[in-house]
């Protein structure tokens, strides 16, 4: 499958390091050298055509990706390759609640992030490869894209093929999705990955969860390694790097770049950096949704009705049975009042009144706040 975004909290980097000696633990290596690719020692610039980063951070990685396609000049081709901790990537678009298993990110540990670019969601780990490929918007050909990864993946004697969506398969099982960006391509080459983890975290059963952003379509997949355990990162890297540079007449060396103080010294990637994992950006561009849901208690079954857009609630109203006590009736339609341009998922008790913390009205309370299921990591 080509490619899967998710969401870190504010303030969760602490996580990223998790992921990565989790990841070295595994056997996982963070910095590789490449046969056939060579480093240039000069202050990163968006003059060079293609760029293989060994740094394994998600932020920085997609920051990296973003400066590039605003600062590349636009009648260039630009290839970039990296890896991430595991993370899950969703796009710009796209309702984090309805793409993400909120509990399995928590229990794992794995965060999720959105990015800056639209489609759809995809899990990053040390087992899959990103690339994205960036083209003058004249020249933008969607399938010329697809055919260099699928070069580069027949090259290593996998004998693949590309869908009708753009997707690299082999027989019925998508190895790479491929998804268009205004004038450019990115995707994830799966080729070792955690496919129980990916299944995990992209498990979301949200069905009365409506959205006006984008939701991801879930395709069987399997590793490259399952059809060939020769094909490792370096190799894919390599092929691509060939493919690209045979599809668009490219004859320079690839630019390493690492995570470094000349790196982070660039305003805008610094900048990104921090603000992707900013509650604003992750959570406040959410798209308008709204989610019905019902529970049974003891005194009857109660059914709440939420609408949100950028992660703020607009209204969350509640039909309960006729027979239901006045009282509950009042205290739920004071609960909706005050519930009212709170966070979704992150409100606090002190702002609901302390008739929130007992009665029938607290067991409404905790459910609906569970059922928002949007707490970050402690």
């Amino acid at each position: 499958m080509l490619r899967l975004l998710t969401h870190l909290r504010p303030h969760s980097c602490s996580l990223v390091s998790a992921a990565r000696k989790n990841a070295c633990a595994r056997g996982g290596t963070l910095r590789t050298p490449y046969s056939r690719t060579l480093s240039i020692s000069s202050p990163l610039s968006p003059h060079n055509s293609i760029y293989i980063s060994q740094s394994t951070n998600p932020y920085f990685n997609l920051s990296l990706e973003d400066w590039l396609f605003r600062h590349k000049s636009p009648k260039e081709p630009l290839l970039l390759l990296y890896r991430d901790e595991p993370c899950v990537v969703i796009g710009r678009n796209q309702n984090p609640w309805k793409e993400v298993n909120m509990d399995a990110s928590r229990r794992t540990g794995v965060p999720w992030i959105r990015r800056r670019s639209g489609g759809g969601t995809v899990y990053h780990d040390l087992g899959n490869t990103n690339f994205s490929i960036h083209l003058p918007r004249t020249s933008f050909d969607r399938h010329a894209t697809a055919r260099v990864i699928l070069r580069a993946v027949r090259s290593l004697g996998i004998d693949a093929r590309v869908n009708d969506r753009n997707d690299i398969c082999v027989g019925e099982y998508k190895i790479s999705r491929i998804v268009n960006n205004r004038a450019y391509h990115h995707g994830t080459m799966l080729i070792s990955t955690r496919l129980d983890l990916l299944g995990d975290l992209l498990r979301v059963s949200k069905d009365t969860m409506h959205t006006k952003g984008v939701e991801s379509v879930r395709s069987p997949v399997r590793n490259l390694q399952h059809f060939d355990s020769a094909v490792t990162h370096e190799r894919f890297v390599d092929a691509t790097v060939a493919a690209f540079r045979k599809e668009y007449g490219i004859d320079e060396q690839s630019r390493t770049v690492e995570e470094d103080e000349d790196a982070q010294s660039i305003e805008y990637i610094r900048d990104g950096m921090a603000e992707l994992p900013s509650w604003n950006w992750a959570y406040g561009q959410t798209p308008e949704f709204s989610h019905t849901i019902n529970n049974t208690f003891a005194w009857g079954q109660l059914t709440a009705h939420i609408k949100s857009k950028h992660g703020v609630i607009l209204s969350c109203s509640f039909e309960i049975p006729a027979s239901a006590d006045s009282t509950l009736d009042q205290h739920l339609t004071a609960l909706s009042k005050r519930l009212e341009q709170q966070k979704y998922g992150f409100v606090e008790d002190s702002a609901l009144g302390p008739e929130v913390h007992s009665g029938a009205l607290g067991e409404v309370w905790e459910w609906l706040r569970a059922e928002m299921d949007s707490r970050p990591f402690t």
